[in-house]
C-alpha cells in the first residue's frame, strides 16, 4: 500500500512550489522578459514541481504494485489507468514532463513569453493534481489498510 507519509511530504513540496510560482509570476510579460533571474527562478520552480509530481506518481504505482512506467510521461498514465487521475489531467501532466526535460537540459527552446503565458494553466493543473492525490491518500488512510505507513 502507498506510503501515505512519504507521499504527503512530497505533496507539501508540490503545494509550496505552486504557491511560489503564483507569487513570482509578474502581471506584465515585459517585466518577466527583462528579468533573467526571475525567469531562472520560475524555471527552477517548475522543474522541482514537475519532478516531485513524477516522483509521487512513481511512488504510488510502485507501492500499490501497479505497472511501472517506462518514461516519466507515462507515470501519469499509470495513475489514470488506476482511476487516481482523470484522462485530461493525466494528459496535461504528461506534457509537463517534456517541459521539465527542456528546462533540466538547458535547451534554448524554453521560450520566456510562452512560459509566462502558460504558467497560470500549469499552476491550475498542479493544483488539480494535488487535490486528486490528496483524495487518493485520504481514501487509503480511511481504508486503514495495514502497511500503508512506514514503507520507505
Amino acid at each position: 500500500m502507498t506510503n501515505v507519509e512519504l507521499v504527503t511530504r512530497k505533496l507539501a513540496i508540490v503545494e509550496e512550489h505552486v504557491r511560489r510560482l503564483k507569487a513570482r509570476r509578474p502581471a506584465d510579460l515585459a517585466v518577466f522578459e527583462r528579468d533573467l533571474v526571475l525567469q531562472d527562478a520560475v524555471a527552477l520552480g517548475i522543474l522541482v514541481l514537475v519532478q516531485e509530481a513524477m516522483d509521487i506518481a512513481l511512488h504510488i504505482a510502485s507501492d500499490e504494485g501497479w505497472e511501472l512506467a517506462s518514461t516519466y510521461r507515462e507515470a501519469f498514465g499509470v495513475l489514470k489507468r488506476h482511476a487516481v487521475l482523470d484522462s485530461g489531467l493525466a494528459i496535461a501532466l504528461s506534457g509537463t514532463a517534456h517541459l521539465r526535460n527542456r528546462i533540466a537540459r538547458g535547451y534554448a527552446s524554453v521560450d520566456a513569453a510562452r512560459l509566462w503565458q502558460d504558467l497560470p494553466a500549469g499552476i491550475a493543473t498542479f493544483e488539480e493534481f494535488s487535490t486528486a492525490i490528496a483524495i487518493f491518500l485520504r481514501c487509503r488512510s480511511e481504508a486503514g489498510e495495514p502497511g500503508e505507513r512506514g514503507k520507505g
